[in-house]
């Protein structure tokens, strides 16, 4: 099957999807919209992936270039002919192929184009319900993102949830069969004897970063061996460096900056527990990678985190946007060995059962195939 994968830039998750479509003997051609300041990924493309050079992909997209861009896309069409168009996020790679007119088209929604973007204006329910009314299949990665479709009127017999998922060998616990005996972070940094917290997110306000950052301040003031590994980078860096110094944070929070995917497994193995402060979300592969290295968590109320977690067997949740609570819950967490013990365990079976992305994969392919046959 000839493939045109259309995303908004390249980012871990693409190099995954691109390269696992070359595996599965697909001849595919890749699209980038735009291309953001900051690089989220530096491995090559696969080999076998063609990428398309046309007047996108070269910096951040601005909608003012949407009709130069709409042109050229349907040059790139006509030239590639592919079996089946795959673009997302809903209202950029999606809108445009919507627009292009191509059929069959694969929309992907990326968690929160349609969990959040959707509702930002007039206009971009117009522009979400006009790319749903031309998709012949929508790929989610989560429950919600199936009730926010069909909040729009979208067949959910159309829709494939496909929770993405993560590589069970590579991600394992600390100490477990195929994992090592003990950190080499944590005892670079001194923190052996420490509780250690993990965030991964983004230092963008939809994921919430400040809110995990004051709350980790206020349990900090009680626990002095309270300790966070704060990964990423973003719009919120200033911020995230002003509620340090305010609370004198500097000596108990690691900012790791952009971390490379191959050291990424140990980092998860130096930390006791992740947290995440998001206000909107998909089926986050952050969480996915903590579940399967055996990490408690502790989490933002939202929909899509009680797809994944059991609150009392996987971690906690605290209401979203609430420091106050997730001061107490790290607390509580850091007091209840026992209880993380056995959520360890259940966090990696959790993983072995539902985030296994050999497996999950699979769903994207039956999406393709049924976008085909709806198409004839």
């Amino acid at each position: 099957m000839r493939i045109l994968y259309f995303t908004r830039d390249y980012t871990p998750h693409d190099y995954r999807f691109l390269t696992t479509l070359a595996a599965h003997g697909q001849e595919v051609h890749y699209l980038r919209l735009e291309r953001q300041g900051r690089q989220l990924e530096d491995r090559a493309l696969p080999a076998e992936v063609r990428q398309i050079v046309w007047r996108g992909g070269r910096q951040p997209f601005q909608w003012r270039d949407a009709p130069a861009l709409l042109m050229d896309l349907r040059r790139v069409l006509n030239e590639v002919r592919p079996d089946v168009l795959h673009a997302g996020p809903i209202q950029t790679a999606a809108f445009l192929s919507a627009l292009s007119g191509f059929r069959p088209l694969v929309s992907m929604s990326w968690g929160s184009d349609l969990l959040k973007d959707a509702d930002r204006s007039r206009l971009y329910r117009w522009i979400t319900q006009y790319t749903l009314n031309r998709s012949t299949v929508l790929v989610g990665d989560c429950s919600a993102v199936r009730h926010k479709a069909a909040s729009f009127g979208y067949p959910t017999d159309r829709t494939f949830i496909f929770p993405w998922g993560i590589d069970l060998q590579r991600f394992v616990p600390l100490g477990g069969e195929n994992g090592p005996a003990e950190s080499s972070l944590r005892a670079r940094l001194g923190w052996q004897d420490c509780f250690v917290v993990l965030s991964l997110r983004a230092w963008e306000p939809v994921y919430g970063v400040d809110v995990l950052l004051r709350g980790f301040a206020q349990a900090a003031k009680e626990d002095p061996d309270l300790r966070l590994i704060l990964l990423g980078g973003g719009s919120q860096a200033g911020l995230v460096h002003q509620i340090i110094q305010q609370n004198d944070l500097a000596g108990r929070v690691y900012l790791g900056g952009q971390v490379n995917q191959q050291d990424l497994p140990q980092i998860y193995q130096a930390a006791d527990l992740y947290a995440s402060a998001s206000h909107s979300d998909g089926s986050s592969v952050s969480l996915m990678e903590a579940l399967a290295s055996g990490l408690p968590v502790l989490l933002s109320d939202i929909p899509s985190n009680h797809e994944w977690v059991t609150g009392g067997e996987h971690g906690w949740f605290f209401p979203d946007g609430d420091d106050r609570t997730l001061a107490e819950l790290l607390l509580r967490a850091r007091n209840q060995p026992e209880t993380l013990t056995k959520m360890r365990a259940a966090a990696r079976e959790q993983a072995e059962r539902r985030a296994d992305w050999t497996k999950n994969f699979q769903v994207l392919l039956q999406a393709y195939q049924q976008a085909v046959e709806l198409n004839h």
